[in-house]
């Protein structure tokens, strides 16, 4: 049984380090000099730049119909049930499944890591991730845990009906969570996506704000499996590169009008999935700013403006969630404590819009990278999302001046 879970265990990691090697030679957005607006990144530009937050994949690619995985965010080190942190979700459009969200909207706390995975899978994922939280040292008596869970539907590339992500595969994101660099693309929760036409994925960005404002750092970490008219800094690369939603019906002598969708985006679409809009978007927003769970929300509620600025017109059938919290340590929720009065520090409604600021271009970068560095993936029935291509986006780019000057 040993030398089985070792097997296991390595079938599991061995897509990740195939996937990673291929990834590992496309560019994030400013290798090729695409700098969303005026605020720094921190050193990874990565959702782990808030100090202890860690990010862990488990990626799934077997025989020629299952591509999917689950990705994990874990806000911190220690026992988050025992040492819970303030969070807020913020829905844009509520077409999807969302695990757990009532309560954190109603307590305004997070107490698990949260997990993304594809549709179908939310009840299985959650079912592993009780059994890793009811197993950390202190939970021996814990009879309720709010675990949370979203997902985007992969069902275009992926078997989704085939429910392949479980017990091991959790395991396996979790136990893999690091801090640092952060793995993108077609990876974990992203390996089955599809976004403006192309392959989508996982992504992420962050940004520091200056000394004046509180040096705060604030990271996001999108799943991007939605459409629109891809547009990057502001350039219209979808327009350009002649895939964007309602093309079929703009441009009609194309062929037949019209093309529809109707679950999440991914029934009907044939071998192509470039006129659609639908299908959904995850976005883990994460600070070490002092806030309170409203606090939170507004931040939150930000994200969707870096969504729009990227061409996502967050479609009827698009579930567009934002899951947002904060690590400070002083704001930490801990059950065990005596007292009924806990003492809460937040920042202050005047000084919020700088984090808005970092939070709509961290936003917006993140969604840049999850396409930039996915890779072409053919699945189910063997249909296939084309990666993004590099060299005519830069041509692009370059056309309508939105490229760092130099590049």
């Amino acid at each position: 049984m040993t030398a089985f879970k070792t097997a296991l265990a390595f079938l599991l990691v061995l897509p990740m380090m195939n996937q990673t090697s291929v990834e590992s030679k496309r560019p994030r957005a400013r290798d090729i000099g695409l700098v969303v607006g005026v605020l720094p990144a921190g050193r990874w530009n990565a959702i782990t730049d808030v100090a202890g937050v860690r990010v862990g994949h488990a990626t799934l690619v077997r025989g020629e119909a299952v591509r999917t995985g689950v990705t994990a965010v874990v806000p911190h080190e220690g026992n988050l049930f025992q040492e819970k942190v303030p969070a807020a979700i913020f829905v844009g459009n509520g077409f999807g499944k969302l695990m757990g969200s009532t309560q954190v909207a109603e307590l305004g706390e997070l107490e698990t890591p949260i997990l993304l995975t594809n549709t179908l899978n939310v009840p299985r994922v959650a079912d592993a991730l009780l059994d890793w939280m009811l197993a950390l040292p202190g939970n021996e008596e814990v009879r309720s845990i709010n675990a949370v869970v979203a997902e985007t539907n992969d069902g275009f590339l992926n078997d989704i009906r085939g429910r392949h992500v479980g017990r091991e595969e959790v395991f396996a994101a979790l136990k893999s969570a690091r801090d640092g660099e952060v793995a993108e693309g077609s990876i974990g929760a992203g390996t089955g996506t599809v976004a403006f036409g192309f392959k989508g994925g996982i992504g992420t960005s962050s940004r520091v704000l200056p000394p004046a404002r509180g040096g705060y750092t604030v990271g996001v970490l999108v799943q991007t499996n939605f459409g629109g008219v891809l547009t990057m800094n502001g350039a219209p690369v979808g327009r350009e590169l002649g895939k964007y939603y309602l093309k079929e019906d703009l441009e009609p002598a194309r062929g037949a009008k019209g093309k529809g969708a109707d679950d999440k985006g991914t029934a009907g679409l044939g071998k192509d999935a470039s006129d659609r809009a639908d299908g959904s978007v995850i976005i883990v927003v994460a600070t070490n700013a002092p806030l309170d769970a409203r606090g939170l929300r507004r931040l939150a509620a930000r994200a969707m403006l870096g969504l729009a600025r990227t061409g996502s017109p967050s479609t009827s059938g698009s579930g567009d969630y934002v899951i947002a919290f904060s690590t400070a340590p002083q704001n930490r929720i801990r059950p065990n404590l005596p007292g009924l009065v806990r003492d809460v520090r937040t920042l202050s409604n005047d000084a919020m819009s700088p984090l808005f600021l970092a939070c709509v271009e961290a936003t917006e970068e993140a969604v840049y990278n999850s396409l930039l560095r996915a890779v072409t993936v053919r699945g189910r029935d063997g249909n296939t999302a084309e990666s993004l291509p590099v060299a005519r986006t830069i041509e692009i780019l370059k056309k309508y001046n939105a490229l760092e000057k130099g590049r």
